[in-house]
């Protein structure tokens, strides 16, 4: 194997911008570090900021492995409104009044979505359905059957109340939809709510203190960008392996 491939292989931290999706991402840095062989460890929509793991070279062959762990969010959900994609990007399908919910019965309905409970996958959702994705049939207007899915919330803490809107932290497993999660809450709330900020801060055991930002990744030094990956042998390290 290669010296050069060995050294220009790792996991890039990258802090993403809103209104970017993850393939621009993977996309500016292709061209700023000069290496095709690049992917990404979990979609954020394009509304979300926060963590995107970039893997790179070699480290292409631990993607599945990066993408399997527990993740971290911070958001906000916002009461009230119901949209087509339970996000703030959505259409409003339907307006309801918020009712005046103390902490503690907000605090109830979070904790009925905490531990293992299933989740029905959003339409506007990369899942595919016949080799199409599910936010294509969407764009149609077509509404298909999915699957329920299993997921995990391990922790969540509200750390804002200002109806309309909720502040929260949530602790979740590969898979989960946070989009989905604030829209069950609001509708189990009895007005309905929909996703209106989202912040991905953690990833397995990686979190946002080594991310470098969209500026610095498409205007930054090559061999500055190649320095902040995190190596192979450091990866292997957390791990235990």
């Amino acid at each position: 194997m290669h010296r050069q491939e060995i050294e220009h292989s790792g996991v890039l931290l990258v802090d993403k911008e809103q209104e970017m999706t993850s393939h621009d991402v993977v996309a500016i840095a292709r061209r700023s570090l000069g290496i095709k062989k690049i992917g990404h460890c979990g979609t954020l929509d394009p509304m979300a900021t926060g963590l995107l793991m970039l893997v790179v070279g070699r480290a292409t062959k631990i993607q599945d492995l990066l993408m399997s762990e527990d993740k971290e969010y911070v958001g906000t959900i916002t009461l009230g409104q119901t949209t087509n994609t339970q996000d703030a990007k959505g259409e409003v399908l339907v307006e309801a009044e918020v009712g005046d919910y103390s902490e503690e019965q907000i605090r109830a309905v979070f904790d009925e979505y905490t531990g293992a409970f299933e989740q029905m996958p959003p339409m506007v959702s990369a899942i595919k359905k016949d080799g199409v994705p599910l936010y294509k049939l969407a764009r149609k207007g077509q509404e298909v059957e999915r699957a329920l899915r299993p997921v995990h919330v391990t922790s969540y803490e509200i750390t804002r109340v200002a109806l309309p809107e909720i502040d929260f932290v949530v602790n979740c497993s590969k898979g989960f939809y946070v989009r989905t999660y604030a829209h069950d809450i609001g509708a189990k709330l009895g007005c309905g709510g929909h996703l209106s900020a989202l912040r991905r801060t953690r990833s397995g055991r990686f979190n946002l203190e080594r991310t470098i930002s969209i500026d610095q990744l498409k205007n930054g030094e090559r061999e500055e960008l190649l320095k902040s990956m995190v190596s192979l042998a450091e990866i292997s390290l957390m791990r235990g392996a």
